[in-house]
């Protein structure tokens, strides 16, 4: 069974800065591509970045110049900086991984989701 957990949510206030993190457990071969996912009220969750195994990164265009995403494939573990955050950046925040299971079949997990609020 592979778990996602993340970590690093909370309330900052606007300019502000949050580093989220989540981290791949259990039994599997590989991760290849791991992305950070978020979805505010009323709205659809949309993809905010990600980053494949041999380290190509996307963002999402509103998050250009203010997020980075890093990972460490020896730790199976991928972080979100976020930095100069803005009101419209609230949300739930989800880790997202495509993983190559010992039998070499790739399955996609979720992990529970943490939340960021950005508000004065």
């Amino acid at each position: 069974q592979v778990q996602l957990v993340e970590s690093g949510g909370g309330l900052v206030q606007p300019g502000g800065s949050l580093r989220l993190s989540c981290a791949a457990s259990g039994s599997f071969f590989s991760i290849n591509a791991m992305r950070w996912f978020r979805q505010a009220p009323g709205k659809e969750r949309e993809l905010v970045a990600r980053i494949t195994s041999v380290g190509t990164i996307n963002y999402t265009d509103s998050v250009k110049g203010r997020f980075t995403i890093s990972r460490d494939s020896a730790k199976n573990t991928v972080s979100l900086q976020m930095n100069s955050l803005k009101p419209e950046d609230t949300a739930v925040y989800y880790c997202n991984a495509n993983v190559v299971l010992i039998s070499r079949a790739i399955a996609e997990y979720w992990g529970q989701g943490t939340q960021v609020t950005v508000s004065s």
